[in-house]
């Protein structure tokens, strides 16, 4: 049986994760809501969004005039802020910008879009985690904290909303060739790329599109019994 035709609303739509998984609901015949910082432009037959998700206020008022017009049945929960560099020389301000974006926002958007999802008794939410939660990463104590805070959220979510049809699941992507990555890791992509295959099983690095289908999977009537989970896309880290 084909799939219904959802409306998916995916933040962080125009970086290298988010544009792989919009691209795969659109190409899967979903309608898609791009969110990403004001400024930018949706991909061609894509909605657009433009919301500063640090501005939380701003955010839930964004999102509750989309559902008001449009409901959600879909959402991933993919941007973040990204910065690498040792505890001691994040300010407090730079914690907080990472703890509101990577996870606040989340919870903002959670429970923005439910209501129209147990209205139908059908949703779908994907946050993104990351294998940064393992704790084998150095330089990123904020970002991690943020993470593990959208992982407690994941599970409590998949509690609350799932007796109203709705599930609640969390991605952890492992090393995926981005932008943030390159980035990140400019002054030593090399080294970097020779580290993260050496700890993978799988010998070749992951892509975009690897999160992206199990994304779209998740949010699948074949994916109805599963809520709750963290699963991880990272070659067998």
């Amino acid at each position: 049986m084909a799939e219904t035709r959802r409306h998916a609303l995916i933040t962080g739509g125009l970086g290298t994760i988010g544009r792989a998984m919009a691209s795969a609901f659109a190409t899967a015949g979903h309608r898609v809501t791009v969110l990403d910082r004001p400024g930018g432009q949706a991909p061609e037959g894509m909605g657009w969004l433009g919301v500063d998700l640090n501005d939380l206020a701003a955010t839930e008022a964004g999102v509750a005039d989309l559902v008001a017009g449009d409901p959600v049945d879909v959402l991933i929960n993919n941007a973040a802020l990204i910065i690498n560099k040792p505890h001691d020389a994040f300010s407090l301000a730079e914690y907080e910008d990472q703890i509101r974006v990577n996870s606040s926002a989340a919870f903002v958007l959670c429970r923005t879009v439910a209501p129209g999802m147990a209205a139908k008794g059908w949703g779908r939410i994907v946050n993104l985690t990351s294998i940064t939660l393992n704790g084998q990463w150095d330089g990123y104590v904020p970002y991690v904290a943020s993470k593990g805070a959208t992982l407690g959220l994941t599970k409590g979510f998949a509690r609350e909303l799932g007796p109203k049809g709705i599930t609640v699941n969390a991605i952890s992507p492992g090393a995926v060739v981005s932008e943030a990555e390159n980035r990140v890791f400019a002054d030593r992509l090399e080294q970097y790329n020779a580290w993260v295959l050496e700890r993978q099983c799988i010998k070749s690095r992951i892509r975009p599109e690897d999160v992206a289908d199990l994304a779209l999977f998740l949010c699948s009537d074949a994916a109805r019994m599963i809520s709750g989970q963290n699963i991880a896309v990272d070659g067998g880290w």
